[in-house]
């Protein structure tokens, strides 16, 4: 009589997964939708590596809910990544105001959001952290399948 082996996320394992992303408050930063299935390999990358590591020894059908505090999630802000810019930097028609994220393009043609931290005068003070830099967020996420 065999047993059947269940089946659990391994290193470089590659699956599925459902998952919601949102802070401590319920504000949902990002989720797939119903029926979609976000496919990756644990360690390429495209999730953040503490969140790949919670995935870990989970089994298909099982959903795991993780808070993580900023240090283990997007990190705490950098005072380095605030720039000030000369208002006469962005477009006139452009309404700065705290708060309000911009793209900006940098030297490799790739895109970056810098949100705006304060305006005063012909200063304006952006804060290129990401934006969920210093948040607690909690991760939710259910293991659709694993591949290999």
């Amino acid at each position: 009589m065999s047993q059947d082996t269940v089946k659990t996320v391994q290193e470089n394992s590659d699956i599925e997964i459902s998952f919601k992303l949102s802070l401590l408050d319920g504000t949902v930063v990002d989720q797939t939708e119903d029926g979609e299935v976000f496919a990756f390999q644990i360690g390429d990358g495209q999730l953040l590596n503490r969140l790949d590591e919670l995935l870990i020894g989970l089994e298909v059908g099982t959903t795991g809910k993780f808070t993580l505090m900023p240090e283990q999630a997007f990190g705490l802000p950098d005072p380095e990544n605030f720039k000030t810019m000369s208002r006469n930097e962005f477009p006139d028609t452009m309404v700065l105001e705290e708060g309000y994220v911009i793209g900006f393009d940098t030297p490799s043609g790739d895109e970056i959001p810098g949100t705006i931290y304060e305006v005063n005068g012909d200063d304006v003070v952006v804060d290129f952290n990401h934006p969920l830099t210093g948040q607690v967020v909690v991760f939710e996420a259910k293991i659709e399948n694993i591949l290999s």
